[in-house]
């Protein structure tokens, strides 16, 4: 089963947008932290995980830990913005080609949530103009 833990780092390192989308399923779906309903589908997911990769990409964004299985990974990640620590867990799940087929986003603590789902919203609306 191949891993695509290796290319998402990269995605992140770059924000390759092509990349990113070659990683996942066409039927992948996408769990927001801020958002209540699954997101499905390869191109609202690809929407969220590059808004996701602009409002994260600050200096402060590391990973910290990663427990990674068969077909399943925990990234840790830990930033700050406005002051706010922010710390959370991207959980993927990939299928037996390596396309990944469902992502988790969990944050934490509530201020961080707030200051995230501000931001997201904004670019996802800037994301819409274009």
């Amino acid at each position: 089963m191949k891993n695509p833990i290796s290319k998402w780092h990269e995605v992140v390192a770059t924000q390759d947008q092509n990349l990113l989308k070659s990683i996942l399923a066409e039927n992948v779906t996408f769990y927001s932290p801020v958002v209540f309903t699954p997101q499905k589908g390869r191109s609202l997911t690809l929407l969220y995980l590059m808004a996701a990769a602009q409002v994260f990409n600050n200096k402060s964004f590391s990973y910290t830990k990663e427990i990674i299985s068969k077909n399943h990974a925990t990234l840790e990640f830990e930033l700050n913005i406005n002051e706010i620590k922010i710390n959370g867990i991207d959980l993927i799940t990939w299928n037996e080609e390596g396309m990944i087929i469902e992502f988790k986003v969990f944050i934490r603590p509530l201020q961080g949530v707030n200051i995230i789902h501000k931001m997201m919203q904004q670019m996802l609306e800037n994301f819409s103009k274009k």
